[in-house]
């Protein structure tokens, strides 16, 4: 069996390539950039724009995992051109070319689509998913987190001060990044249990994590007593501001993300069934094992 994934270079992809290459699973992964040999791997030079990239990619593939999308942008066509237009092109070019299963990873952002831009584009291409040819399943994870993550990474990096901002008020769940991708590689057999259906998984804590509640894990992860500052919307907002005149394009902070981060409620409800995936990774040992990454890469 041959699986298309599209971001296979990102911080997910790179997890499930990981992943796959353990369980000798062949892969043909796109790519903008030029990326080293790695086995079982193959590898498509090409975007989600490019047509007879996509048409290469798809070739001969039963499976196609689309986790490739754009989550930061100050510009809201940005996400309509990615995470929209690039998932039709995407789905065409797997149609034409007869994959039979098409696997998306989307976000939980797609449940309340007026929020922000990323959260609406997100939940435009769930739409063009559901309405394709396929065996097609969803997956809205939540928070994301461990090695090679540059979002968390912000948080792990306020812990050493000993102060951490955070949504004044609510809860969100969070999912380690090898339990997303052994839930990826478990759905590609499909089945009527994980057919036409969408799942948001987590690591299986009831109600998730208020906010203050992890920033004092992550302090705890790092070895450091944390004050968790909750701010309102409107701070989040001037947060937003502040990041992007200090870091322009870089910044980590949108005002689009601090619509949907404001937000108090973003915990899992419907995960996969126990008999397809359950999480592995207990989330304070797999903060943990995240600081010490960051540490050894010099990330914090």
């Amino acid at each position: 069996m041959t699986i298309a994934i599209t971001g296979g270079t990102g911080f997910v992809g790179q997890a499930l390539l990981d992943l796959a290459g353990t369980q000798g699973v062949k892969v043909r992964a796109l790519a903008r950039r030029a990326q080293a040999p790695r086995d079982g791997v193959e590898w498509i030079a090409g975007d989600l724009a490019d047509g007879a990239a996509l048409a290469r990619l798809a070739a001969g593939a039963e499976t196609v995992i689309h986790l490739a999308g754009l989550t930061i942008a100050t510009d809201p066509q940005a996400f309509e051109r990615a995470n929209v237009d690039g998932t039709r092109s995407l789905i065409e070019a797997s149609a034409a070319a007869g994959a039979a299963r098409f696997i998306c990873v989307s976000s939980l952002s797609a449940r309340e689509p007026g929020l922000s831009a990323y959260g609406a584009s997100k939940a435009r291409a769930e739409d063009l998913v559901r309405s394709s040819p396929f065996d097609w399943t969803i997956v809205r994870p939540p928070g994301i987190y461990g090695p090679r993550d540059v979002d968390f990474l912000e948080m792990f990096k306020a812990a050493r001060w000993g102060l951490m901002p955070v949504p004044r008020r609510g809860s969100a769940s969070l999912i380690h990044v090898d339990d997303l991708a052994r839930l990826l590689l478990a759905l590609v057999p499909g089945g009527s249990a994980v057919s036409a259906a969408t799942f948001d998984p987590d690591d299986g804590r009831l109600g998730g994590w208020a906010h203050a509640e992890l920033a004092r894990a992550i302090g705890d992860a790092m070895g450091r007593r944390v004050l968790p500052v909750g701010l309102p919307g409107a701070l989040m907002r001037l947060g937003a501001r502040i990041d992007s005149a200090l870091r322009g394009d870089k910044a980590r902070l949108t005002l689009d993300r601090a619509s949907y981060f404001a937000h108090p409620d973003w915990v899992a409800r419907n995960p996969p069934p126990e008999t397809v995936w359950q999480p592995q990774i207990e989330t304070r040992a797999g903060l943990k094992a995240t600081a010490q990454w960051y540490r050894a890469m010099g990330w914090v």
